[in-house]
């Protein structure tokens, strides 16, 4: 056998066991955890791909929103009505209403929340709350 075609093969059977191989699985979701949609990484088309888990932690509401990979971001729900905030990590969270839908962006990856907007007297702007 030639070098060639035994790199051939070598190739030929790493591409059978990985088509083989199962998608990844996200084993630290709960089970039954609602869905959103999130576009992660530069130039990425959003997906509904992203699971969604919220917690109560020293008086704050807490999602975290983990990712097909296994990787996750955390938010903190704003008091002020303002939406989402990046509970860990220095990207800088920005934030934009698109109708009913709250677009999250923390560096190259991007998150879409249904908003429940509502009128803030106080403040005559609209306060957020994801759902």
């Amino acid at each position: 056998m030639n070098r060639f075609s035994y790199t051939a093969g070598v190739v030929a059977a790493l591409a059978v066991l990985a088509s083989c191989s199962p998608e990844v699985d996200q084993p630290q979701a709960d089970e039954g955890a609602p869905t959103i949609e999130c576009a992660l990484g530069e130039g990425s088309e959003f997906g509904a791909d992203c699971m969604v888990e919220r917690e109560e932690i020293d008086g704050q509401r807490v999602l975290t929103v983990r990712h097909p990979d296994g990787g996750f971001r955390r938010f903190v729900q704003l008091e002020d009505g303002r939406g989402l905030a990046e509970l860990d990590g220095a990207d800088e969270v920005t934030r934009s209403l698109e109708e009913t839908t709250l677009v999250i962006a923390v560096g190259p990856d991007q998150y879409r929340f249904d908003a429940n907007v509502r009128a803030a007297p106080e403040t005559n702007g609209a306060e957020l709350e994801a759902e």
